[in-house]
């Protein structure tokens, strides 16, 4: 029995490099991964009951606990609704390129090219800034965990030595991907137990906050009737917009569900288990994130204090007003670690967006950064590359934290607006233009591509809303800026190169 899996497992893989030889390219990676490391990279990059929870000050003054609550649901159904439309896409062209490689082939004509590029360059984007996001997260969770015990310390706002720390992680994160190539096993187990880690920490926080608050004369949880039908609106909006900017925590916690979609050409069998793991990870993100809020809203003891908290994070004063000083050291340590491995995984993902936009002729210097190093056994310009990007976005710290927290802050709206351009192109040219693979939608198809296109847009439109309708200087939302000139940049590279080399070149 043994041997006759193996040889499935052989055909299936020879079976992939026909598929990707057919879609114009060779096989450049060994398929290393398998559905369930595939799934706990997924599920790492979403991250989404610690990224929901980290954003709990949006959700208290945009909405309360309902919006935190089904604000949830609603944007959970929504991007179910654009995973599987993503699912069926990826099933029919499994290649890491992705979403981009999609409009060039519905799109078979100049202006699907042009579209293609725009499409790659907002992606890739996305990727690089939800790097830099993380990276941002991590070095202000390892500051933020000194003003735990020195709420004085002003060594939290020294640029330098963010920077500083900012520059160590990205070092990091990048050598980790570019070692942890070198023998196959080592990147799939790495996620494996990041996975692992993610859940298991997700267990003992839920339990750690019901054991405290249960235990503790001093702690009291709150009424049902607090956590499922509280509203409270305190940006100056109407209720109405309140709603939409309410919903904005939830979808930075269920976006990036396209990084399987960019490991396509390093597991068996994509047609069918890039699909599977991208819902799955929808699935499981959003379920671990309810019922983490739910335990989070009951636990609440004084919302005030956590969104004034002396480290400007809301979720380490939530978990030390619950646990007290040293229990929350202790788990904020540990979220911290898991944090940094899910940052691997980020930095992983955007790393074969950014080789598969070089393979096909998107940057300058295609062929160099698209090289496949044949020690490394993995994209390692490509990684550097996007490495020293990131690190370069930390600069900032030095000169304006505002600027850098629009940069990061734009990674959400990118990927969502590169999500909705495929589907939105698919719709355009005719669903009976897509060859399905496996994963097909059927007759639900249509009705599913168009609520994932008005999801991204509508989403991607209140990322750009600042808090309040009369902000000052500070309370801009200045996403919309950087996007314009990442726009302006793409566009720059579109006269320059791209129109001549992008799907027009073989990268050796």
């Amino acid at each position: 029995m043994e041997r006759d899996s193996e040889i499935a497992d052989t055909k299936s893989i020879d079976q992939d490099a026909l598929d990707i030889i057919a879609l114009g390219h060779e096989q450049a990676f060994s398929r290393k991964f398998n559905i369930y490391s595939l799934l706990a990279l997924a599920f790492c990059v979403l991250g989404s009951w610690g990224a929901i929870s980290s954003d709990l000050a949006t959700g208290f003054s945009s909405g309360g606990p309902v919006i935190i609550l089904w604000g949830l649901v609603l944007v959970a159904l929504c991007n179910l609704c654009v995973v599987l439309s993503l699912g069926e896409l990826c099933s029919s062209m499994p290649t890491s390129l992705g979403q981009a490689y999609y409009i060039f082939h519905l799109c078979d004509s100049p202006t699907g090219r042009f579209f293609s590029y725009m499409c790659a360059w907002i992606n890739v984007f996305g990727w690089w800034t939800a790097t830099a996001t993380l990276v941002a997260f991590n070095t202000n969770f390892l500051l933020g965990m000194k003003l735990m015990f020195d709420p004085d310390w002003n060594g939290i706002n020294q640029g330098w030595l963010s920077f500083v720390v900012y520059v160590g992680l990205s070092l990091m994160i990048t050598v980790v991907n570019v070692v942890a190539c070198r023998k196959d096993p080592i990147l799939p187990w790495l996620n494996n137990v990041m996975g692992i880690g993610f859940v298991a920490l997700f267990a003992v926080f839920c339990i750690a906050f019901m054991v405290s608050v249960s235990t503790n004369p001093n702690l009291s949880f709150q009424t049902p009737s607090f956590v499922f039908g509280t509203w409270a609106n305190e940006t100056g909006w109407n209720n109405g917009v309140t709603w939409f900017l309410g919903l904005l925590q939830s979808a930075y916690g269920l976006t990036a569900f396209d990084s399987v979609i960019h490991m396509a050409e390093e597991i068996p069998d994509p047609r069918r288990n890039v699909p599977k793991a991208m819902y799955l990870a929808i699935i499981s993100g959003a379920g671990t994130s309810f019922i983490f809020m739910v335990i989070c809203l009951f636990c609440l003891q004084d919302e005030v204090a956590i969104a004034n908290s002396p480290s400007g994070l809301p979720f380490i004063g939530l978990t030390q007003q619950i646990i007290g000083l040293q229990g929350a050291t202790a788990l904020v340590a540990l979220f911290t670690v898991i944090c940094i491995g899910q940052n691997v995984s980020v930095a992983t993902t955007a790393s074969r967006m950014t080789w598969g936009f070089a393979r096909e002729g998107g940057f300058p210097f295609s062929r160099y950064l698209a090289h496949v190093d044949p020690y490394w056994k993995s994209p390692v310009r490509a990684t550097w590359a996007q490495g020293i990007i990131t690190a370069a976005i930390g600069v900032l710290y030095l000169f304006s934290t505002t600027v850098l927290q629009a940069i990061v802050s734009v990674s959400s709206i990118a990927l969502m607006i590169s999500y909705g351009m495929p589907i939105a192109t698919l719709l355009l040219v005719g669903r009976e233009k897509l060859s399905p693979g496996p994963f097909k939608l059927g007759r639900w198809g249509k009705l599913l591509n168009y609520v994932s296109v008005v999801t991204c847009t509508v989403v991607s439109v209140f990322f750009f809303f600042p808090g309040t309708p009369k902000p000052t200087g500070g309370d801009m939302n200045y996403a919309i800026a950087v996007f314009g000139v990442m726009l302006v940049i793409s566009l720059i590279f579109w006269l320059a190169k791209g129109r001549q080399t992008f799907f027009k070149i073989a990268v050796e």
